[in-house]
C-alpha cells in the first residue's frame, strides 16, 4: 500500500479519535518497541518515519556484536521506512493526550522488506501456509509476575503487597480472592485493553505469589503476536501506575516457578474445517506430522522460545520450580508433556506449545513454532507415539543453557533456511554477544562461595 493510500484511513482515524500525537512502534529482537513520537499532523504531512535498521541487531542491554560475527550486515546502517499495518493502530489509553501507537512494518528504500524484523519473519512463515491453502489459528496464554516496586537490581525481587496490607507468600493458584487483591490494577488494565481492542480472556492465579496468567481468544497469529506486544506494554504501564511492577522475565524469583508463554495451535483448510482432526475425529496424519515437526525441530528454535540467559532457569526441576516441561514429547491432556493435546471437540483439535518463555518476543514463538511444524508436515515426519503418564523421565530433552541452545539453532540449516538465513546469523550474533557480555559479570553466589574458600 502506497503512502497515498494510507493516508485517507489513517485522516479518518485520527479525526474519529482526536489524535494529536502518534508513537510509531517496531519491534526488536528482544521485544522491546522501539520507533519515533511525533505530532499527528508531521506524521501525516512529511513522509513515513525512518529508523537504522541497526535496531534488528542489537542486544538487550543496548549493545551490538562486532561487524565481523554479522554475516550479511552491511555496517553502513541504512536508512528504513516505516510503513504502518492499519490493521495494528491502538489508541494510548493512559496518554494525557489524544495518542495513537501504530505498529509497522519495515522496508529499505529501495522497496524490499527488512528481513531482520521479527514481524517479517512471522509473515514470512505465514506466507508458506497461505500458499498451501492452510490457516493456522493460535492461541497465547501469557504469565506474568506482580512485584514490588525494586531500583536496585543487586537485590531479589518480592511479591507485592495487596488491598490487605500483606505480601501474598504461599502459593494461591487458581484463588479468586489472591487475584482479587489486585481488583483495582486489573480493572485499569481490562479497561485499557477494552480501549484498545486486545482480545483477552480469562484472567487467573498462577503458581507463584503473585503470579497471574492471561489468555487470549483464539485467531489469526500476526494479530496476536500484535496484541501480545500490546499487552506487555499496556500491563507493565498499569503495574507502575498502581506502584509495583509487572514483570514477564522468565524466572524473576529463584523460589518460585517460571513465567510462560504458550501457544495453542490449529489448522484450518479453506472451507474452516480443521485439518488437524479427520473425518472420524481423530488426530489427522497431517496433525501427527505438525507434531513430528515440533519434535524434530524445536530443540534447535529453543533460542526463539528461551532467548535471554534466565530463560532456562525456568527449566530447571527443583521443588519449587513448577509446571515447565523439559521434553518434546505429546500427549492427552498431558502436563509433564512440551506438547499438550487439551481434550476437546473435534472441530477444536489443537497442540499446546509449553515451552516458550513469557520473557520470548511473540512474533519470533509464533513463527518458530509454526516453521517446525510446516517442515514437519512438508516432510511427511512421524510423530513419537503419545506420552501416557509422566514425562519428567524422558529422554528426549532440550538445551539446558542460551550456549549450548544457539549451538544447536547454528547447526540446524533447515531452521535457518525457512526463518531466512540473514535473519537467523543476524539474531545468533546478538544473542553470542550477549552471552559474552552476561560472562563478565560476576554473580552474588561467586562471591559468597569462591571469595575465602579456593
Amino acid at each position: 500500500m502506497s503512502n497515498q493510500q494510507e493516508q485517507p484511513f489513517l485522516n479518518d482515524w485520527f479525526q474519529t479519535h482526536g489524535i494529536t500525537e502518534v508513537e510509531s512502534l517496531v519491534s526488536d529482537l528482544t521485544g522491546i518497541l522501539k520507533g519515533k513520537i511525533m505530532p499527528a499532523g508531521k506524521y501525516l504531512g512529511d513522509g513515513r518515519p525512518r529508523l537504522p535498521d541497526s535496531i534488528f541487531i542489537q542486544t538487550v542491554t543496548g549493545g551490538f556484536p562486532d561487524d565481523e560475527d554479522v554475516q550479511f550486515w552491511n555496517s553502513a546502517e541504512r536508512d528504513m521506512e516505516l510503513v504502518p499495518d492499519l490493521d495494528a493502530i491502538f489508541l494510548v489509553p493512559w496518554a494525557k493526550d489524544p495518542t495513537a501507537q501504530i505498529i509497522h512494518d519495515c522496508f529499505y528504500l529501495t522497496g524490499e522488506p527488512v528481513e531482520l524484523a521479527p514481524r517479517y519473519v512471522l509473515k514470512r512463515i505465514l506466507a508458506l501456509y497461505e500458499a498451501r491453502g492452510w490457516t493456522p489459528v493460535v492461541a497465547p496464554e501469557v504469565e506474568f509476575y506482580l512485584v514490588k516496586t525494586n531500583i536496585d537490581s543487586d537485590y531479589p525481587l518480592e511479591p507485592p503487597v495487596g488491598r490487605n496490607g500483606r505480601q501474598e507468600t504461599s502459593r494461591q493458584a487458581f484463588s479468586i480472592d489472591a487475584v482479587n487483591e489486585f481488583d483495582p490494577l486489573f480493572e485499569e488494565m481490562y479497561d485499557y485493553c477494552d480501549a484498545m481492542g486486545l482480545d483477552l480472556d480469562t484472567l487467573i492465579h498462577e503458581e507463584g505469589a503473585g503470579q497471574m496468567e492471561v489468555n487470549f481468544q483464539h485467531g489469526d497469529p500476526l494479530q496476536l503476536a500484535d496484541q501480545v506486544v500490546m499487552f506487555k506494554r499496556t500491563l507493565r504501564e498499569t503495574a507502575l501506575r498502581h506502584g509495583m511492577y509487572a514483570t514477564f522475565m522468565a524466572k524473576p524469583m529463584a523460589d518460585q516457578p517460571g513465567s510462560s508463554m504458550h501457544i495453542h495451535q490449529s489448522l484450518l483448510d479453506s472451507q474452516g474445517c480443521n485439518l488437524f482432526s479427520n473425518e472420524q475425529g481423530e488426530p489427522s496424519r497431517l496433525f501427527l506430522h505438525f507434531i513430528a515437526g515440533l519434535q524434530r525441530y524445536l530443540p534447535a528454535a529453543m533460542p526463539l522460545l528461551a532467548p535471554n540467559i534466565n530463560s532456562y532457569r525456568r527449566f530447571v526441576r527443583t521443588e519449587t520450580s513448577g509446571s515447565a516441561p523439559v521434553n518434546v514429547e505429546w500427549g492427552m491432556d498431558n502436563r509433564t508433556v512440551g506438547l499438550r493435546v487439551p481434550v476437546s471437540s473435534p472441530r477444536a483439535l489443537r497442540v499446546e506449545n509449553r515451552l516458550g518463555g513469557a520473557d520470548a518476543n511473540p512474533y519470533l514463538v509464533m513463527a518458530a513454532s509454526l516453521a517446525c511444524g510446516y517442515l514437519g508436515m512438508l516432510n511427511q515426519l512421524e510423530a513419537r507415539p503419545a506420552m501416557v503418564g509422566s514425562a519428567w523421565a524422558s529422554g528426549s530433552k532440550l538445551p539446558n543453557d542460551i550456549g549450548r541452545a544457539l549451538d544447536m539453532m547454528e547447526e540446524c540449516q533447515p531452521l535457518a533456511e525457512i526463518l531466512g538465513e540473514h535473519f537467523t546469523h543476524s539474531f545468533l550474533a546478538a544473542k553470542r554477544a550477549e552471552h559474552r557480555e552476561y560472562f563478565q559479570v560476576i554473580s552474588s553466589w561467586e562471591r559468597e562461595h569462591l571469595l575465602l574458600r579456593v
